[in-house]
C-alpha cells in the first residue's frame, strides 16, 4: 500500500524558522487556519511544538489532504484538526481566527488568491488577529536574488497569471481589507516572512 504522506525538502528546511517567527506574534493559544497546506508538514510541525494553537489545515487538492491526515493520524495531536477542503477563491468554514497562515501561495496562483485571501482574513480574522505570508517578494520593483528572478521567469513561463508578487501591492491590498503591515521578516532561501495584523 502507498504511503499517502508527501515530504517535501523545503518544508524540512523552512519549518523551524517559521515557526520561530510565528511564537514571537501569536498568543500561546490560538486558532490558526492555514490554507494551502500542502503535505501538511507545516502543520504538524507547528502544532506538535505549541500545543495550545489549535491548527486547521486545508487545501484545495486531494493529494494533498491525504497526506495531511495521513501525517494527523500518525502524530495522533489532539490540537491538530483533520483537514479541510479549502478553495481560498470559494466558501470558507465559518467561524473567526486568530491567524490565517498562507505558506509559498501567493506565487502559484493568480491574482485573484491574493485578493480573496486579503479579503477573507479582514472578515475572518479576529481584531488583532495576524494574516502570515511567506514566501519570495519582489521589493520597490526588483526582486532580492537572482535566484528569485530566474524562479519569477519560470513560474510566468508556466502560467502567465503566477510570478512572484511586488509586495508593497501585496501589502495594499492587505490596507484596502483592514489589514496593517507589522512587520517583514528576511527568511532563509531569499524569502520573507510578512505579518499583517486585523486592525
Amino acid at each position: 500500500m502507498t504511503d499517502p504522506r508527501l515530504q517535501s525538502p523545503a518544508t524540512a528546511r523552512n519549518r523551524q524558522p517559521i515557526l520561530e517567527v510565528l511564537r514571537t506574534v501569536l498568543p500561546e493559544r490560538a486558532r490558526v487556519l492555514e490554507v494551502a497546506s500542502g503535505s501538511g508538514e507545516h502543520a504538524l510541525h507547528c502544532a506538535a511544538a505549541v500545543p495550545g494553537w489549535t491548527w486547521q489545515p486545508s487545501d484545495p487538492h486531494p493529494r494533498a489532504l491525504a497526506s495531511a491526515a495521513a501525517w494527523r493520524g500518525q502524530a495522533d495531536l489532539p490540537n491538530l484538526r483533520y483537514p479541510l477542503p479549502l478553495d481560498v477563491t470559494a466558501d470558507w468554514p465559518t467561524g473567526e481566527w486568530d491567524a490565517i497562515v498562507a505558506i509559498n501561495l501567493l506565487h502559484i496562483a493568480p491574482w485573484e488568491v491574493a485578493e480573496s485571501l486579503m479579503a477573507r482574513a479582514g472578515a475572518c480574522l479576529v481584531p488583532g488577529g495576524v494574516l502570515y505570508l511567506y514566501g519570495p517578494y519582489r521589493r520597490g520593483g526588483q526582486h532580492t536574488a537572482p535566484s528569485n528572478e530566474a524562479f519569477d521567469a519560470d513560474l510566468r513561463r508556466r502560467d502567465p497569471r503566477w510570478g512572484v508578487r511586488e509586495l508593497d501591492e501585496v501589502v495594499a491590498e492587505a490596507e484596502r481589507c483592514g489589514l496593517v503591515l507589522e512587520r517583514v521578516v528576511p527568511m532563509p532561501a531569499n524569502n520573507l516572512s510578512v505579518v499583517l495584523r486585523r486592525g
